[in-house]
C-alpha cells in the first residue's frame, strides 16, 4: 500500500505541473514567448524532477502510516 500512496503523490504532483504548463496557453500569443521561453522550459523540467521528491517528503508520515 505504501508504494500505491508514494505513486499517487508523484502522480498527483506531476498532473498538477502539466496543467501549469498548459495554463498560459489562454494567454494573447505575444506572451507565448516570454512564457514558453527556453529558460523557463528548462526550470519547468528541472522542477519535473525536483518536485516529486519535495512533495513525497512532505506527505511522508502520510505514505507510511495511511493517516492523515
Amino acid at each position: 500500500m505504501t508504494a500505491v500512496r508514494l505513486v499517487a503523490a508523484v502522480g498527483i504532483t506531476w498532473g498538477a505541473l502539466v496543467v501549469l504548463l498548459l495554463a498560459p496557453s489562454a494567454l494573447p500569443a505575444s506572451w507565448q514567448y516570454y512564457v514558453y521561453s527556453p529558460a523557463s522550459v528548462g526550470l519547468w523540467i528541472l522542477t519535473m524532477l525536483v518536485a516529486p521528491v519535495v512533495a513525497c517528503f512532505v506527505t511522508w508520515p502520510w505514505i507510511r502510516s495511511g493517516r492523515k
